[in-house]
């Protein structure tokens, strides 16, 4: 996860750890319904200053509706916001220490780059000289400069791009409001900008709420992120907490690809779970610590990571963690091979293997019987 170069590099602190800092966000118990439709539901969440926070979450759950009631477009239903500890109730928008980058950029066809970026500042009645040495300086940090003179048309969707995070930060906002900031761009040019975007709010130290429903993007860029799922929050965790120890199974699914396996608890010692799978031939031992959830008596879920299974010709031997099935599909993808596996249950597997050697020692091909075997640490339980 490239995330974890931003979370090591985010200002000093670390502020979402330290239990001293105050929040710059507080949104308090806060809900927005549309007739009888409730778009967000008893919503409380902290952000911390000079943090990259992304929700995520499919369309329809709430992310968007919750960004633009930072931004002031939107009142609660009830609940309260505070941004610096100011209650935002009633502060029309442009009178919030916020700025928002839309989806679709919104530049201004007939103007230049110049114009765009500074159109903020003209409307402040700003001096020229004024407007000209910030629109200058901006345009340095996005890596612009010589496209001052250029028209929206004239620009790729990368520089288009960047051409609406300058406007909306020359302002100097404490707080920008990013509503799927990278969805234009291909996937090349996403990835490269998803850094391009990570070292300038480093650099500017500005506070970055993120909407996306790309979970790699929202990996990639954030310091937490908050999962979003029919308008309620259901984790907050930085991106290594949400891939690795997901709370739920909607979480465990939506973040990544997982194989689900519905099981029961039939044994439990401090630090081992013995969980059986009607899908799986063996039982499988979960390794647990104390800051463990303890996992009900009753149904539970067993998650495996495609890539934290291991594959093999020959039996496994040991008395859990491992199964056996027929190679049903291999899809090549260059880095990583991706294989479905379909086990004797008829479960099908999914496996990821990195392609390290130009030549694998090991072929595995199509309707060749294989076992799946997997360390004690690997397997997550989680709830319904």
């Amino acid at each position: 996860m490239a995330s974890s170069s931003a979370l090591e590099s985010a200002g000093p602190g670390r502020p979402w750890n330290d239990p001293a800092a105050e929040p710059y966000i507080r949104i308090e118990r806060v809900s927005k319904s549309f007739a009888d439709f409730v778009a967000v539901d008893d919503v409380s969440l902290n952000i911390y200053r000079s943090e990259l926070f992304c929700l995520l979450g499919g369309s329809g759950c709430g992310k968007t509706t919750l960004l633009r009631m930072l931004a002031g477009f939107e009142e609660p239903s009830s609940g309260k916001i505070f941004i610096d500890g100011l209650d935002m109730s009633g502060i029309p928008p442009y009178e919030r220490p916020v700025n928002m980058m839309f989806q679709s950029y919104a530049l201004f066809p007939h103007m230049t780059v110049d114009q765009n970026v500074g159109f903020g500042l003209q409307m402040e009645n700003r001096s020229r000289s004024e407007i000209a040495d910030r629109v200058a300086h901006m345009l340095k940090l996005v890596r612009l400069s010589e496209f001052g003179k250029r028209k929206p048309d004239q620009l790729s969707g990368g520089q288009r791009q960047r051409v609406a995070l300058a406007r909306a930060l020359i302002k100097q906002p404490k707080l920008l409001l990013l509503d799927e900031p990278l969805g234009a761009l291909d996937r090349k040019l996403r990835e490269h900008t998803q850094f391009e975007l990570v070292n300038l709010q480093e650099d500017l130290g500005v506070t970055f709420v993120v909407v996306t429903h790309d979970q790699e993007e929202a990996m990639t860029l954030s310091s937490r992120i908050g999962v979003m799922d029919h308008g309620k929050i259901v984790q907050v965790g930085t991106p290594q907490e949400i891939y690795e120890s997901p709370r739920s199974r909607f979480v465990a699914e939506f973040v990544g690809s997982v194989n689900l396996f519905a099981g029961q608890l039939t044994a439990s010692e401090p630090d081992r779970l013995r969980i059986t799978c009607p899908e799986l031939e063996q039982p499988v031992h979960v390794d647990v610590d104390e800051s463990s959830v303890a996992a009900p008596l009753t149904a539970l879920w067993v998650a495996i990571r495609p890539e934290k299974i291991q594959l093999s010709v020959q039996p496994p031997q040991a008395a859990a963690n491992w199964t056996r099935g027929l190679v049903k599909e291999i899809a090549y993808q260059g880095n990583l091979s991706v294989l479905l596996i379909r086990l004797p249950s008829g479960k099908t597997v999914r496996v990821t293997r990195p392609n390290v050697w130009r030549h694998e020692e090991e072929s595995i091909t199509w309707e060749q019987e294989v076992y799946l075997h997997w360390h004690a640490s690997s397997p997550l339980v989680v709830s319904a």
